[in-house]
């Protein structure tokens, strides 16, 4: 098939780049930043805000986000930008900052509203610059035209297209990274290695992704091991070059039905996505084996299984095997009803995944029963 790949930011990757923001934000007399209020732990924000200040750009904090924000949070800090006269808006944060950094980008000059964005109105090109700066490296659409944001009149997931241009600097630093420690901190591996093995088995996979997304799997296979020795001082470079990998991967390939209910499932329950992507994890490889037994073969060699002289349907399920033992090692979340869900309330969030538009290139016809039945299985 043909590649078509245009990425719109300069990308920028490596320890300590966050001193870089200046040079970027040359030329914008004022920025605004959307950030979290964790990031005050760790004088992240304090050290981005003198970075900046040292470069003599103007940086104005909007962080007034709630735990389950949902992307109306976006038109307050649009209106900031605005009233302040903003020449660009940086998302500094995870997965839900950059979201809502970039629908803030996108209608703070407009009078487009965000259920605009939502309800699928075309956005134009009268935008403020968007510069990402994230702090965790499992954006499955951190370079990709389009991103999830959470509908605020039912909390459901939904696929935002953004135009061309709009990320005009992306500066990924490892040492900006979330803590990789604790317990909970593994399902953050095994969150990102189930967006590289969807995409490594989308029907959009090319030779490009592929050569991306192997790499990334065995970088995620060797974060798990790591914590599995409880070995995680190399971690914060591991994470990132996976992540980054992936995120890269999914720009040429796209993730499939897990990544979409995990992300459905966190938007409408206080249960994090990497918990949720964690469960499902090995149901989504079961459908795999049968939809892409020879893709899941390779993953069972890019996990170290011995796969040697093995047909192909056994080395595949090797694969689910080995992520089986490994989440009973590490003692992660094993299933949804452990989290108070009750499985009547999971219906709307199966439909909503299903809406996704990436959901239709899985190697397998996924219909909202089919999403349903995932999560049963998971519940």
């Amino acid at each position: 098939m043909d590649i078509s790949l245009h990425l719109d930011p300069d990308i920028i990757i490596g320890v300590d780049t966050v001193n870089r923001a200046g040079s970027i934000c040359e030329d914008y007399g004022r920025v605004l930043i959307i950030t979290e209020q964790v990031l005050y732990e760790n004088r992240s924000i304090e050290r981005l805000t003198t970075i900046l200040d040292d470069s003599g750009i103007e940086s104005i904090i909007f962080d007034e986000i709630p735990s389950q924000a949902t992307a109306d949070v976006a038109e307050a800090a649009a209106m900031l930008a605005q009233g302040a006269r903003c020449s660009a808006i940086m998302g500094f944060g995870g997965q839900k900052i950059q979201s809502l950094a970039r629908t803030a980008a996108i209608i703070a000059r407009t009078k487009t509203t965000v259920f605009d964005l939502i309800d699928g109105m075309s956005s134009n090109d009268n935008f403020i610059p968007y510069i990402a700066i994230p702090t965790s490296g499992r954006d499955p659409f951190l370079f990709a035209h389009h991103f999830i944001a959470i509908d605020p009149r039912d909390r459901s997931v939904k696929l935002v297209k953004s135009p061309q241009g709009l990320c005009v600097s992306a500066i990924i630093d490892g040492n900006l990274s979330e803590s990789l420690s604790g317990k909970s901190a593994s399902t953050t591996a095994f969150d990102g290695f189930c967006v590289a093995v969807e995409a490594y088995c989308s029907t959009k996979a090319c030779f490009l992704s592929d050569a991306l997304l192997e790499h990334a799997i065995a970088l995620y296979t060797q974060m798990i091991d790591s914590f599995m020795e409880g070995n995680t001082i190399e971690m914060t470079g591991i994470s990132t070059n996976a992540g980054f990998l992936t995120a890269l991967g999914c720009t040429v390939s796209c993730p499939g039905i897990g990544t979409a209910l995990a992300f459905a499932l966190n938007a409408r329950f206080p249960v994090a996505k990497s918990w949720c992507s964690t469960i499902l994890l090995p149901y989504i490889m079961e459908k795999l084996v049968s939809a892409r037994p020879e893709k899941l073969a390779k993953i069972a060699t890019l996990m170290g299984e011995p796969t040697m002289g093995a047909p192909v349907g056994e080395s595949a399920n090797m694969a689910i095997d080995s992520i089986r033992r490994r989440m009973g090692i590490l003692k992660v979340p094993a299933r949804l009803k452990d989290y108070n869900l009750s499985l009547d309330r999971l219906v709307p969030a199966a439909e909503a995944a299903r809406s996704l538009e990436f959901v239709s290139s899985s190697p397998w016809t996924v219909s909202s029963d089919d999403a349903y039945d995932l999560l049963k299985q998971a519940f």
